[in-house]
């Protein structure tokens, strides 16, 4: 098995995927978790990469959220769509990044990308406060590469 496999198990994913659905009830923003061993790229560089590959940029808001994992480097990174950059400071990932750090080097993964999860959820909603006619236009999966 690789590391992306033995990383999380089925039991923790949907625990994850739970926390997706539990943080966009409250906002309209999108949050999705992408996996995977390592990447030769700059992983700032390969979080986008993969984020258009999953087409977040294609939002109505474009407030999609990739927490983007490289198991093997020990490297994560939280990149958010236009629409939010646009309306945040610099430093808006800066608590959920320490949140899920503080996880990580206990290595407790699991938990750090659910509190990591929620706490992007709240910093969105407000921003982005859930409307009645928001749809859930990105799946809530775990996506691996």
């Amino acid at each position: 098995m690789s590391k992306v496999e033995n990383f999380l198990t089925p039991n923790d994913e949907q625990e994850i995927v739970d926390a997706i659905k539990k943080a966009e009830k409250n906002t309209s923003g999108e949050i999705r978790v992408h996996i995977e061993a390592s990447t030769k790229l700059d992983h700032y560089e390969r979080a986008l990469e993969v984020f258009y590959f999953l087409e977040m940029d294609k939002t109505n808001q474009q407030n999609g959220v990739l927490i983007y994992v490289a198991v093997h480097d020990h490297k994560f990174v939280i990149c958010g769509d236009k629409g939010i950059n646009e309306a945040v400071p610099n430093d808006f990932w800066n608590t959920t990044k320490e949140i899920m750090q503080a996880h990580f080097k206990k290595g407790d993964f699991k938990q750090g990308l659910i509190d990591g999860i929620l706490t992007a959820g709240e910093e969105l909603k407000a921003h982005f406060p859930w409307q009645v006619d928001d749809e859930n236009e990105l799946s809530n999966q775990i996506s691996k590469g």
